[in-house]
């Protein structure tokens, strides 16, 4: 089975504070494997990266909230992303991952764990699209609970899928800028569909996950024209995260100061910034303001 390489361990501090309320709206927790053990079906296995580092990480480059995303290593069981949100203090929330068999009751236990929404993964190298009956039965029960679906899509996906993305009737957010690829530049089919899908008042994405847009090449520059167009089209419907341990990267591991520098360069004005980072996250994810 493949395993995964671990991330960095050294971040370098931010060149600029971030805004009071900053949230890493995509990030995970893997394991510890002896007290959260790792889906029999899995398609790889990461090293342990628990809540304790993350909270670390968060700490050290001055983000004061963030979403926990289930990812598929650890399947529908969704028991170490809630053990990190009951331990967080508030500073957390989640995403989950689902089987279409949930009750009500369990459903609305997740809700008071602190899970916010639902995540699908339809990229290849995770096993390739759900069940499309499940996952329109799921996405169709997710209004009442107030939440909203995470599309993780290979690029193609967001042209093979669109008709269907688009009769969704809850708000949905395409992870990693819909893993555009850099190289193909911004007029290939599959951006020029995604900034057409955000004209869709219930669409969102996340400028983040730049090495998976990359050429792979630290800094990852060559992501960042693709992430300031995003924010161009629909300021009030971005959000960023550092995906933080970077599960399955095979080219150059990010360093998440630097990604934290990255998002500085695409989203230079403070406002936006603002909005990115603290606004836009508390408007989708219910985290209470400020005092």
């Amino acid at each position: 089975m493949k395993t995964c390489a671990a991330p960095d361990p050294n971040p370098v501090k931010p060149r600029e504070a971030l805004p009071a309320g900053a949230c890493d709206a995509h990030c995970h927790v893997f394991g510890p494997a002896d007290r959260f053990p790792y889906a029999p079906d899995r398609s790889y296995t990461p090293p342990d990266a628990p809540f304790e580092r993350l909270r670390e990480l968060h700490d050290w480059l001055g983000l004061d909230r963030a979403v926990i995303v289930q990812a598929s290593c650890h399947g529908d069981d969704n028991s170490a992303m809630l053990d990190a949100i009951a331990r967080s203090e508030g500073r957390y929330l989640g995403v989950a991952i689902v089987n279409g068999s949930e009750t009500d009751e369990q459903l609305a236990d997740l809700h008071a764990g602190g899970v916010r929404g639902v995540r699908f993964n339809f990229v290849q190298h995770l096993g390739g699209a759900p069940d499309l009956e499940i996952f329109d039965k799921t996405v169709g029960r997710l209004g009442e609970l107030g939440w909203h679906v995470v599309l993780h899509l290979d690029a193609q996906d967001i042209v093979t899928y669109s008709d269907r993305i688009n009769r969704i009737r809850v708000p949905f957010v395409i992870d990693h800028m819909g893993r555009v690829q850099a190289a193909k530049g911004l007029d290939q089919e599959p951006f020029r569909a995604l900034l057409e899908l955000m004209k869709n008042p219930l669409a969102w994405v996340k400028v983040c996950g730049g090495e998976r847009v990359s050429v792979g090449k630290r800094p990852f520059a060559d992501a960042a024209p693709f992430a300031s167009r995003l924010i161009e089209a629909a300021p009030d419907r971005v959000l960023w995260g550092t995906d933080w341990p970077h599960p399955n990267i095979s080219k150059d591991m990010p360093n998440d100061g630097e990604l934290v520098d990255l998002m500085l360069d695409f989203c230079p004005d403070p406002a936006l910034r603002r909005k990115l980072l603290v606004e836009n996250p508390e408007k989708l994810y219910g985290f209470k303001p400020l005092a």
